[in-house]
Formats: structure tokens, sequence, C-alpha cells
């Protein structure tokens, strides 16, 4: 009976370890091709990309496809972002240690994730309370310390912990909320799809200096609609 049960211990160990190996493997395969070959080039976004691993943050049928190069739906209308687009607003936003973050639209976590291995401190935002409440079981679990999150609307930011150095925004309202822009820091920067919600939008980045913002693009995207608590 020891015997089986050790047997038994010991397969299972190894099963844990195949897989583990397997996802490493596909981590890498996704950073090599899908970010690095893109024009990807900061080390603490590759590093961080490298490290997180996405397929805890899919539903357990999409686990498989994880590392794939495409968003994939997380439930209740919402996806997470495809892995190059996560890393793109990640450079994008250029985070750093002491640096405290926004990010509206926690989603699965995965790019609160990302975030949370380069910044100082990480406050989410999920309007959709189920998303809210199971992301910030997952984060707990992985030991993020760093990250806060809480449900609600993002629309209205966090005004009891800005200035924030850099706001993220992983769904597309057609202009920038005013709140965040009040939120930014001097000198901060906000990553944020903007644009028709019902094709594509255009990823800006907005950075604050001496009061006022100044916008540019950086690439067209297509991201879910922005949800305001009166429409959910």
């Amino acid at each position: 009976m020891k015997f089986l049960i050790s047997l038994l211990f010991l397969l299972t160990i190894t099963l844990a370890k195949n897989q583990d190996e397997r996802f490493t493997q596909q981590r890498e395969e996704m950073v090599e091709k899908q970010i690095i070959n893109r024009g990807i080039s900061d080390r603490k976004t590759i590093n961080a990309m490298r490290d997180v691993p996405r397929h805890l943050f899919v539903p357990q049928n999409l686990v498989d496809v994880a590392y794939n190069d495409t968003p994939l739906s997380i439930g209740y209308g919402q996806t997470i972002s495809q892995p190059y687009i996560v890393a793109l607003m990640t450079q994008t936003a250029e985070p750093g240690e002491r640096k405290k973050v926004l990010e509206v639209g926690t989603g699965s976590g995965y790019q609160a994730a990302i975030l949370a291995q380069i910044v100082d401190s990480v406050f989410t935002i999920e309007i959709v309370d189920e998303l809210a409440k199971r992301s910030s079981e997952l984060l707990r679990k992985l030991e993020y310390n760093n990250i806060v999150v809480k449900s609600g609307d993002g629309y209205k930011g966090w005004p009891e912990h800005s200035p924030f150095d850099i706001i993220i925004v992983t769904a597309a309202p057609e202009q920038i909320p005013e709140p965040l822009i009040d939120q930014l820091a001097e000198n901060g920067r906000m990553v944020i799809p903007v644009g028709d919600q019902q094709t594509y939008q255009e990823l800006i980045l907005a950075i604050k200096r001496k009061g006022k913002i100044t916008t540019r693009k950086v690439a067209s995207v297509r991201f879910v609609p922005f949800v305001r608590s009166s429409n959910y």
C-alpha cells in the first residue's frame, strides 16, 4: 500500500513537472516569436512576459491555447488581450520600480500581473464584479502583494490613490475620460485605446506636462467597449 501511494505521488510530481516545462517552453516561444520579433525591446517588459504564467489567467478550457497569438474570451463579454498588445502597452507606458500604476479594466488580471513584476504598485479597477473577485483571488494566490483590485466604474479612476505615474486602460472609450487625465501625475503616461467601439480604435499615448496633455498614436487596435456602471 505504501509503495502504491509513493508511486502515485511520484507520478503526480512527474506530470506536474512535465506540464510546467511545457508551459515554460510555450511562454519562451511566445516571447521570441510574438514579442521580440515584432520590435518589443524593453528588457523589463520582456522579462515580465517570460515570468508570468499566462495559462493561469485563462479559463480551463483555453489553457492549451493560452500562449497563442490571439486574444481569448474570459467570460462576461471580456477578453484577455493578445500577448503582443499586452507587451506593447507595457513598453509604451515605460514602467519602473518606483512607479505607481492605475489600470482600468482588470479582466483576468494578466496585465496587472505583468506590470506588478516591474512597478512599485498597481491599483486596478474592474466593472464586472465577478471578474474582479476572480482576478483578486488569483492574484492573491500567486502572491502579487503589490496589486490592489477594486470592483467599480473605472471611468472615475481611483482618486484617493492618485496621482498615478502610469494609467493603462484595457477597454475602448470614444474619448479619454477627464477624471483619468486629472489623476495622471506630472510627466505621467497614459496608454489607452480610443475610438469607435464597433470597429477599430487607435492606441494612444497621452503624456501630461505642465498640466496639459499631448497625445500620439501608437497602433491600430481592437478592444472591447469601455463599459460604464450606468449601462452594465
